[in-house]
């Protein structure tokens, strides 16, 4: 309880400057929290949608009552679901075209699918930006911050004729907890975002592999259908 009143009086004793640079820190600290945890949101959401549609993809139903099922529910689909059901969509348009060519149909189906897979991409990637900015900008706010703080210690300490320890503490005190929360706020952001960035990445190459084994699906079943 001490130790809180403490930082709290040499909160209420530092300079406009300082005090500016530690509420900023606090503030960029409660936004990098915010998105830590929905982005652990989605994220997971993302890995279970995806599992459980691969796990139906690859039962052995029909792909035109998998497809049917999921335009029952196409305002609702994401990920994996997306890609698939977007690529049958194009691949039945296309297939139904006259003259159609079988590379054609299935090319254009490959190439709606990696449109939505740009965008599922461009979600899970929403606030790592922000994260990775929070994680690198912030130390260096808070050693601002800190040097401005012990500046004007060792200022006051020329104005007066006897210097002693118990008046410059407090200052650079103060002015260290601005480091402090700099580092507070930085180290959750990076962990979080190598970590974010590294389950993204995880989702985009099992993305892909879906849409590869699809297209090859596709593939086969179109050079069926035009024997």
């Amino acid at each position: 309880m001490q130790a809180e009143i403490s930082i709290l009086g040499l909160f209420l004793q530092a300079s406009l400057l300082v005090k500016f640079v530690m509420l900023l820190l606090l503030a960029m600290s409660v936004y990098s929290w915010t998105l830590i945890f929905s982005r652990a949101r989605v994220l997971k959401l993302a890995h279970e949608a995806l599992k459980h549609f691969e796990k139906r993809f690859w039962s052995g139903h029909d792909l035109s009552r998998l497809y049917q099922e999921t335009v029952a529910r196409s305002e609702r689909i994401s990920g994996g679901e997306k890609i698939f059901f977007q690529g049958f969509k194009e691949f039945s348009r296309l297939h139904l075209m006259p003259g159609r060519n079988v590379d054609s149909v299935v090319e254009g189906a490959h190439r709606s699918m990696r449109v939505v897979l740009s965008r599922e991409v461009e979600e899970l990637e929403e606030g790592l930006s922000a994260l990775a900015t929070i994680g690198s900008i912030s130390p260096y706010i808070g050693l601002f911050g800190t040097v401005w703080g012990i500046m004007n210690a060792f200022m006051a300490l020329g104005q007066v004729q006897q210097a002693t320890l118990a008046m410059v503490a407090p200052g650079i005190a103060e002015a260290l907890i601005a480091t402090a929360m700099g580092l507070f706020a930085a180290i959750p952001a990076v962990m979080a975002y190598n970590r974010y960035t590294a389950k993204m990445m995880s989702l985009e190459t099992a993305y892909i592999n879906l849409m590869e084994e699809f297209t090859s699906i596709l593939h086969r079943q179109a050079m069926t259908e035009s024997e």
